[in-house]
């Protein structure tokens, strides 16, 4: 039985422009070519003592889903909430947002264990920072990671969510896993974001922001 051969010219594997597998341009093997659904890197800022951390610039229309990273960030003050507050336009962080929040803990000396519902972090119609985390401890090693995702930010239409998660060393001490979502409830856009804690610095640690294709 003869072999049929075919025109690499003929086949087309990538309906859609560059995501997908084809043949190159030389006709002698393979290509893969991902673009989309990957993370962009925007840019990065490390605390040093540090009362706010701000990120004015790289929050626009030119992805609908931003990514920020935060790594070891450790308060100058024992027993701190990390906070996150939203610029509409305007200069201040203050754009109104509702959330809720919720956390795993578990203590270091296998005392109490609890999944709890926290109505004093969650926020209704608020202007004011909100808390992503229970109350981080500042001893030496102690510290929290985590994420934060924001939704469509440049949307004029809707409001914007966001949801973080967290790992924090509580200052009990203790594990606390804490889960915070909500929405800004503004139909302007969100172009800038601000962190800090709800007392005293950000001693160190470091935040990385990612657009997400």
């Amino acid at each position: 039985m003869a072999l049929s051969k075919l025109n690499y010219n003929s086949l087309n594997l990538t309906p859609v422009a560059s995501k997908g597998i084809g043949f190159d341009s030389g006709a002698d093997d393979l290509e893969a070519s991902f673009s989309g659904n990957s993370m962009v890197f925007i840019s990065k800022s490390t605390a040093s003592s540090s009362s706010t951390i701000s990120f004015t610039s790289g929050i626009d229309s030119t992805y609908k889903e931003y990514l920020f990273i935060f790594k070891d960030i450790h308060p100058s003050a024992d027993g701190r909430h990390f906070r996150i507050g939203f610029r509409d336009g305007s200069t201040n962080y203050d754009a109104t947002t509702t959330t809720t929040y919720f956390n795993g803990y578990h203590e270091e000396g296998d005392g109490s264990a609890v999944v709890q519902y926290e109505t004093a972090i969650d926020q209704a119609q608020s202007t004011d920072p909100v808390k992503l985390n229970g109350s981080v401890g500042n001893d030496n090693d102690e510290c929290l990671g985590g994420y934060l995702r924001l939704f469509n930010p440049s949307s004029t239409t809707f409001v914007k969510h966001f949801i973080s998660e967290i790992s924090s060393a509580h200052d009990a001490p203790a594990a606390n896993h804490c889960f915070t979502a909500g929405y800004c409830n503004v139909t302007a856009a969100i172009d800038a974001v601000q962190f800090t804690m709800h007392t005293g610095n950000i001693d160190a640690g470091t935040i990385t922001l990612y657009g997400i294709n």
